[in-house]
């Protein structure tokens, strides 16, 4: 600014000189008096000398125009640093808030939760979907207002071969390159912001989709339980003490378990036997399934041994109960190599692969007590059926713990299957069978 002062001035002087040789004389320029108004109407001593030369009105006029300019635009710089500080200072407060996300995010997911309902802006809601749109807001508001002091910091200037035009000039380079660049720092940080708070909603939404699965699949097994409970015979001391019994070789006495099975790649079946029956204690129980009715079976028919089958394949048990007393029985059974173990009373009498290797147990049949199935739910062999007594009929969708075994037999431990539990509500009698109250370990310590 003070060089186009000087310039104007010396335009002036130019003018002046080139005016005065035309007539012969010369141009005297003299000393402006402290506080006096700038041009050359002066004469030695310093008194005012009028001039009525219109050149010199213009531009003097010009030159009294300039300083004004000058004066207002310092104002005007000065009362936008309060708008720079405030920029810097929000912006300084962005990346602070940034670097406490990025170190919050290292420590784990209860940390990440904590730091979630913080406020990085000082002014952001804490529900992630409010505070994604009060970012974009921000960053936008912020945008704004660094276009509006980009205008209003545009400095005037006079063209002076337009006559004195006043015209706009851009920010000097290092200014607007410093505010290019907190502008792209500051969209930076929120545009992260924003993922952050989008990925972290979205594990929020998972986890809280799983935990409901969870908390309605507990609530539907518990409100089975208590259906199951409530449906039970009060006659009986406990739902589970009870036995059914099944006193005839005939083809039309039987039990049928109301639950049917899953499918399932190992089971366990565990129940307390007692018979005298002979010749063979007869069919304890069968699953049958559409398309195969010997889906499982265990049976002791005429002079054979105990057996058990699994897709109609055989495999011969070392196990005795017909001697007129209690036994528990458990059978374990694997897809894996067609694995199979057999425990009597707590102890593995022995054990076998190769029975139905890599077949998995079919889903939606029938589980029949005391018949063998030749289609499923029916066309019963009175010479394969049981004779005897049959209580705590359990089944486990996996392979039992010989420790968990031994627990059951000595009654020691209570385990109710996973697949089939024993409850009354769960057993069905038809043809005659009864159900009866039975503490089968106080019945069996009373038979021993």
């Amino acid at each position: 600014m003070l060089t186009l002062v000087v310039g104007l001035l010396c335009l002036v002087s130019g003018r002046t000189v080139q005016s005065q040789d035309v007539t012969g004389s010369r141009f005297v320029c003299n000393a402006i008096p402290p506080g006096a108004e700038p041009g050359c109407g002066y004469g030695p001593a310093g008194n005012r000398v009028q001039s009525s030369s219109p050149v010199e009105d213009e531009l003097r006029n010009t030159i009294i125009q300039l300083r004004e300019t000058i004066l207002q635009q310092k104002e005007t710089i000065i009362s936008q640093q309060g708008t720079i500080k405030e920029l810097n200072s929000k912006l300084a407060r962005c990346e602070a808030a940034a670097d406490e996300s990025s170190q919050g995010k290292s420590r784990g997911q209860g940390s990440r939760r904590k730091e979630y309902g913080k406020n990085t802006m000082g002014d952001l809601p804490r529900d992630p979907s409010e505070t994604i749109d009060q970012l974009g807001k921000t960053m936008q508001s912020l945008k704004g207002r660094l276009e509006n002091l980009e205008q209003s910091l545009r400095l005037p200037t006079t063209n002076a071969s337009a006559g004195g035009v006043s015209a706009l000039t851009p920010l000097p380079p290092e200014l607007r390159e410093l505010l290019r660049q907190r502008l792209g720092a500051l969209e930076t940080q929120l545009l992260r912001k924003v993922a952050e708070l989008e990925e972290e909603k979205s594990q929020l939404y998972n986890e809280t989709a799983a935990h409901r699965q969870r908390t309605e699949s507990a609530l539907n097994s518990l409100l089975e339980r208590i259906v199951e409970l409530e449906k039970s015979n009060n006659a009986f001391k406990s739902p589970e003490d009870f036995k059914v019994s099944l006193s005839l070789r005939t083809n039309y006495l039987y039990g049928r378990i109301k639950k049917s099975l899953p499918e399932m790649y190992a089971f366990t079946v565990c129940m307390w036997l007692k018979s005298s029956a002979s010749p063979g204690i007869g069919t304890p129980f069968s699953y049958g399934v559409p398309g195969q009715a010997n889906e499982i079976v265990l049976i002791e028919w005429g002079n054979n041994p105990i057996e058990l089958l699994v897709n109609d394949k055989v495999a011969q048990l070392p196990l005795s109960v017909s001697d007129g007393r209690w036994h528990h029985i458990c059978i374990t059974w694997t897809t894996r190599d067609g694995f199979w173990e057999a425990y009597q009373d707590g102890e593995r009498l022995g054990t076998g692969d190769n029975l139905a290797p890599w077949h998995p147990i079919k889903p939606g049949g029938v589980i029949i007590l005391g018949q063998e199935q030749d289609i499923v739910g029916g066309r019963f062999d009175a010479t394969q059926a049981f004779v005897g007594e049959l209580s705590q009929f359990n089944m486990w969708d996996r392979v039992l713990r010989p420790v968990d075994i031994m627990g059951l037999a000595n009654c020691s431990a209570y385990m109710p299957g996973n697949v089939v539990p024993w409850i009354d509500a769960n057993v069905e009698v038809f043809g005659g069978a009864t159900k009866a109250a039975l503490e089968i370990c106080e019945d069996r310590a009373f038979d021993s």
